[in-house]
């Protein structure tokens, strides 16, 4: 008898993404001919989504030519936090991957709770992806989590690109691979319950107090009793759909750039002007992030301010924006420099 077909799914996803490192890392130019196999680390905080992402990695690793690890992140933000890293850490080891080791991080402050604890556990993760000289990390992302994701984009208004949700692959050199994308959570948990892993429950993701668990036990399940059953599933494929679009109106933006500036590399404004302001708000972007705008903190409202320099110019002053840049109208032409 096969594994149950929750188990198949998550090994299925697992494997497809194994093979996309493998075929990657044995084209690369850059690799040594005796280079080692290929390490692969799974990010895993103890949960089902998690959980059920180790144990396939384990799982196929030992059929490829591949070398599987883990990491957990211990943010602190909760009591006996410690203990229960260094028992998933365990786990992971127990399932057969090495190295699994289990890393504390400080949470700081700015963009909210759940924006800083996400911060630090990237910076985390990359940092244990340098150490061992990871080609890729695992995350256990799922559809649902996309779903939510989608919408928090909606709420917050931060354009098309917000509504593209998260990508399958992203990060430097491709670091980041989310395997679960089209599979529902259900799906997730009933391989860990067929498999009988031990899952932890973090009580963050059921408080109140955060956003994203809010949207996750009253504002989907409202949608769904609104509209029927299928949001979840129509929120990713609107997910696709906008990266999509998005991808395309930045390689746009991206061709566009050169052509509006002059001799001097001073962006002009009559220029920028003439294009399609879908394409004129991202090469803004581009721009004020170039200058030193950290990207997570640069929101829509901001390029909106910068772009009435462009199509609504009645001499108003500079424009100040996150990292202590400013944009300003100057003879024609936009200045955007740090202040």
């Amino acid at each position: 008898m096969g594994p149950h077909p929750a188990v198949a799914a998550i090994r299925l996803a697992v494997r497809r993404v194994l093979h996309d490192v493998l075929t990657e890392h044995q084209t690369d130019p850059t690799t040594a001919p005796d280079a080692p196999r290929p390490l692969v680390l799974v990010a895993c905080s103890g949960g089902a989504d998690s959980m059920a992402l180790a144990s396939a990695l384990a799982f196929e690793a030992r059929k490829l030519p591949v070398r599987a690890g883990g990491i957990t992140v211990d943010h602190g933000l909760q009591d006996g936090s410690d203990n229960r890293a260094t028992e998933v850490a365990g786990r992971m080891t127990a399932l057969g991957l090495t190295p699994a080791e289990a890393v504390t991080v400080t949470v700081g402050r700015e963009g909210g709770p759940e924006a800083a604890a996400r911060d630090a556990r990237y910076a985390a993760l990359d940092d244990a992806a340098a150490r061992h000289g990871a080609a890729a990390i695992l995350l256990g992302h799922t559809r649902d989590d996309q779903a939510e994701t989608v919408l928090l984009g909606l709420a917050r208004g931060s354009g098309i690109r917000s509504l593209s949700g998260m990508a399958a692959v992203s990060g430097a050199s491709r670091r980041y691979r989310r395997p679960f994308l089209q599979l529902d959570r259900q799906t997730v948990r009933k391989a860990c319950i067929a498999q009988e892993l031990a899952v932890w429950d973090d009580p963050h993701n059921s408080d109140p107090a955060y956003t994203r668990s809010r949207l996750r036990h009253e504002g989907l399940p409202a949608l769904e009793k609104a509209l029927g059953k299928g949001v979840v599933e129509a929120l990713a494929r609107t997910a696709q759909l906008s990266r999509d679009d998005a991808d395309a109106l930045d390689t746009w933006a991206a061709d566009a750039e050169t052509a509006v500036r002059d001799e001097a590399g001073a962006l002009e404004c009559a220029k920028l002007f003439g294009l399609p302001p879908a394409v004129r708000r991202r090469v803004l972007r581009r721009a004020v992030i170039a200058e030193g705008a950290p990207a997570g903190s640069l929101f829509a409202r901001h390029i909106e301010e910068v772009d009435r320099l462009i199509t609504g110019w009645r001499g108003q002053g500079a424009i100040n924006l996150p990292g202590r840049v400013e944009a300003r109208r100057q003879g024609g032409r936009l200045v955007i420099r740090q202040g």
